[in-house]
């Protein structure tokens, strides 16, 4: 699977890409208030690390504190609702259904 075909996919089903300083050589692919990093190899685009939440000017991940689920960058925390998660987790499908190879 070719990288640059993969990211035209994610494109035209309506997902955004961009490029971020701290990360040269990877492209972030973003839904709404949700972004993986992904790094385009031979094989086709690989996922760094899990999708997140975007926190201010980065990725907030999925933890814990005081009992409580939320997504958090090294300066901030975002509360993760039910709905956020669930928006995540959809998210996550869809990037990984539209890099798929297709028969």
């Amino acid at each position: 699977m070719d990288a640059a075909e993969q990211l035209q996919r994610l494109y035209l089903a309506g997902f955004e890409i961009q490029t971020f300083d701290l990360f040269p050589n990877a492209v972030g692919v973003v839904r709404g208030d949700c972004i993986v990093m992904m790094l385009p190899l031979p094989g086709g685009l690989q996922m760094i690390g899990t999708p997140g939440w975007r926190v201010g000017e980065g990725i907030g991940v999925l933890t814990e504190q005081n009992g409580h689920k939320v997504f958090q960058n090294k300066l901030q925390v975002v509360e993760a609702t039910p709905e956020r998660i669930e928006a995540l987790a959809e998210f996550r499908r869809d990037v990984e259904q539209t890099i798929a190879p297709q028969a």
